[in-house]
Parts: C-alpha cells; structure tokens; sequence
C-alpha cells in the first residue's frame, strides 16, 4: 500500500488584489529566463517511438509519476489524488517537517511505500533527527527504508524567494551514508525520474527546481509507467575543448551562454572575441548526486582538460568542492587548469 503525506496549508486571509490581478493563468504559466518552441497545450495522446504520450508539464509529469506508487504534496502536484485514491492514502500532515519525515520512516520500516513532501528544501533541516538513511544500518537488515521518497523543491529563483525559500540544502547530504539525491532539470525526466526514486531501494531525497512548476514548456511524456537506474549523468552537449559540469536549473543557463559564446547577438558581439567563438563546449547534466557518475565526468575531462562546475548552493563545501577534489584526483595528469566553480554568493 503506498500512502503519501502532504504538509497542509494552514492559515488565511484575503489575497490582495494586486496579488489577484498578478496571478492570472497567463501570468502563473509563463517563467521567466525559460523558453520553448512548442506551441499549444494540448494533452491529447499522440504516438511517439511507438508509445502513447500526451503533452504535459512538470507538476503533471510528477503527478503521473504518483498513479503508479503514492502521492501527495503542494503546487498542485497531488491535485485530485485523494478523490483517486481516497483519504487513507494521500493526506494532510500537520505543520512539522520533523513529523513528516519520521511518519514517512515509519510507513517504509513496515513494508509500505511513502512519499513524503517538505514544502521547502530550506525547512528539512528541521528533519535531520529522523534519520531514514541508518535505520537499515542500526537494525541489522531488519528494517529496509527504501521505500521512503522525500520530494522537495530547492533555490532555483522566483520571486517568492526571501531567507527561508532560498537555499540549496543538498550539500548537506553528501556525508549521509544510505541516502540517494535526485536532481530535477528537465521537464520530460521529471514523471522518470520520481518513478526511478520511487522503486529504488534506498530512501531517497528527490530535489526539484520551483521555476519548472509552472513552466510554459510542456513536452510529450509516455503514459506508461517508466524508469531508469539512478546511475547516470546526461551529456547535453557533446564538445572537446571544456567541460561544463551542472544541475537542475543552471543547466538551462549554460545552454544559453554556450550557444550566445558561439552565436553572440549584436548587443554583446563586440566584447566577445572570435577566438572564443569556436570552442567546443561540453555540457553535463549531473542528475544524480549520490551515487553520483564519476565516469561521465572523468572521461569528459580526461578529453577536454578543462572542468567548470556550476550549481546554485554555496561555493564552500557544495557539492562541487567533493567534485573537485575526486577530478583533481583522478584526472591531475590530464588537466590543462585548474577546476573552477560558479556558484551563489556566500
């Protein structure tokens, strides 16, 4: 049985009407610094590689993804669900980050599938204590947590940012021998990636980018119930002069600027040299933190010579500081410079 807890939206009042004027369904579709070629928002099913797909976003994908396991969750990613699956199933939890994570231990210590749903990735700090990764580790083998999903979405900037709705915790992770990170970049991975989550089997803490919510992009995305190992990176761009590590949002910036470095428009082609313009950049999407691809990565730089890696969370002890040091490790004879990071202000 899969049960899905979902932090409930406590609290009222009127909405402004500058904030209702604000929130039109045109303005709430359309994100900023994302861009798309497909028109229409058609979610007939149409045939692709000889699979029934229908065009959908990302909060649908993921919603999709829950038909096949559980569900719950804020911005409308379980929307309906407990009509579908009644209450026992999909429910409101009270406002403790602390509760849901350890109610969600619970289920998968006991044989059933949850998916747990902190609001923000900055408030599952509030959650540490439960610790789902050793449960495995301290019993013996007598209580298997990998039926344990814990979705949150991170930075990835909108506007209603401030201190507490702004950060990228994943860092935090690295050194939590049992857990499994998730990365979501890409709308289409989305409903494949929660899928491959869900029937992993360790626990695994599944990070999504608040910018692709409410995307204006919508893509085909199979019916049916699909998965890949969570083993691999993905190579966005192939190129052999310099290696661009990256995840989740950022990775839709460095596609810009690699194709305005080779393509610059006229409002900045005269500050970029022409000798610049014929490098052949390497994109990488990392997708999986832990475990995460060495391979992939060693044997772009291997070719290249050269790694740049760029995330949202801090510089100091990020995700990329491990990164570095494991490239510089294995790869020190092949490197032409040093590996840089660009990353968020400290």
């Amino acid at each position: 049985m899969a049960i899905v807890l979902k932090r409930s939206m406590i609290g009222g009042g009127k909405v402004s009407r500058k904030r209702q004027e604000r929130t039109t369904r045109e303005s709430a579709l359309r994100t900023s610094r994302l861009s798309c070629t497909e028109d229409g928002l058609a979610t007939s099913v149409t045939m692709v590689g000889g699979r029934e797909t229908r065009k959908i976003n990302t909060y649908q994908a993921l919603r999709d993804a829950y038909l096949s396991a559980v569900v719950f969750g804020v911005f409308r990613c379980t929307m309906g669900l407990g009509e579908d699956f009644a209450l026992e199933r999909v429910f409101n939890t009270p406002l403790t980050e602390q509760g849901i994570v350890g109610f969600g231990t619970g289920l998968a210590a006991t044989g059933h599938t949850a998916i747990a749903k902190i609001q923000f990735a900055d408030y599952i700090l509030l959650a540490f204590d439960q610790d789902p990764a050793k449960v495995r580790y301290c019993s013996g083998g007598q209580y298997n947590i990998g039926g344990l999903t814990v979705r949150t979405p991170t930075m990835s900037v909108v506007w209603t940012g401030g201190f507490y709705y702004s950060q990228s915790p994943e860092g935090f992770f690295m050194d939590a021998a049992g857990l499994n990170i998730v990365i979501l970049r890409s709308l289409i991975k989305a409903k494949e990636s929660l899928l491959s989550s869900i029937r992993d089997s360790n626990p695994v803490v599944f990070t999504e980018a608040k910018i692709l919510y409410r995307s204006a992009c919508r893509y085909q995305v199979p019916i049916d119930h699909f998965s890949l190992p969570l083993k691999h990176a993905e190579t966005l761009i192939p190129g052999n002069d310099m290696t661009v590590l990256t995840w989740r949002n950022p990775a839709y910036h460095c596609e810009m600027a690699i194709h305005m470095l080779a393509n610059p428009p006229p409002s900045i082609e005269q500050h970029i040299l022409s000798s610049l313009r014929s490098i052949k950049t390497e994109l990488i999407d990392f997708r999986i933190i832990l475990p995460w691809n060495i391979v992939t990565v060693t044997e772009s730089v291997s070719r290249t010579g050269r790694l740049v890696i760029v995330h949202e969370a801090d510089w100091t002890l990020g995700v990329g500081t491990e990164i570095s040091a494991q490239i510089q490790k294995r790869c020190f004879s092949k490197l032409d410079a040093p590996v840089w990071h660009v990353t968020s202000w400290e």
